[in-house]
């Protein structure tokens, strides 16, 4: 069984996705970073720069125990485990992988500045403030503006783009985005 090692943010919840729509049983192992669970020594050895997720896959590459950290290469590892959710032709695979790198460095680094700057700073800074909402608008136009031509994120099969980026937008709100400003991500 597969061992998560997570707690209900939207990097957590893109594995526990992806675990489901692949069909893989798993047990949760929940990490409170709320309480600085993230800095034991024990998750450390598992995910050494102190975020969540990581996972332990016991039935790895080679029947080797795999472990991983970074909900990225979490998906493709799975991706690759159960051959869903990636495509297998290299135009399809590197159009979803160019908007899967699209959530890792703009979606979530952005969006989560946007939700901590708003709503978790001990200071509100006004300038972080404005740069982060703005910042967060303008991603959110990125991809109402792709979903405008294309039934999913990667293209025209729900895949390991469309659960990346799915967690981040639940949390429109404390973001700083109208949701009705976007009509192609309200599907």
């Amino acid at each position: 069984m597969i061992e998560v090692y997570s707690w209900p943010t939207a990097n957590g919840h893109k594995v526990h996705i992806m675990l489901e729509e692949c069909g893989l049983a798993y047990r949760v192992h929940p990490v409170d970073i709320g309480v600085g669970e993230q800095f034991t020594p024990d998750f450390l050895a598992l995910s050494p720069n102190n975020k969540i997720p990581a996972l332990t896959d016991p039935d790895g590459p080679d029947g080797q125990p795999m472990s991983l950290f970074e909900s990225g290469a979490i998906l493709l590892y799975l991706a690759g485990k159960t051959g869903r959710l990636l495509p297998t032709d290299v135009r399809g695979k590197y159009e979803v992988l160019q908007w899967l790198m699209f959530q890792m460095a703009s979606v979530g680094p952005m969006l989560g500045q946007a939700h901590h700057f708003r709503g978790y700073a001990p200071e509100k800074l006004p300038y972080a403030i404005e740069r982060y909402t703005h910042e967060a608008r303008r991603l959110y136009g990125v991809l109402n503006k792709r979903l405008a031509h294309t039934t999913y994120i990667g293209g025209p099969e729900y895949s390991i783009a469309d659960i990346a980026v799915f967690p981040w937008l639940r949390s429109w709100k404390n973001q700083g985005v109208e949701m009705s400003d976007y009509p192609h991500l309200k599907g």
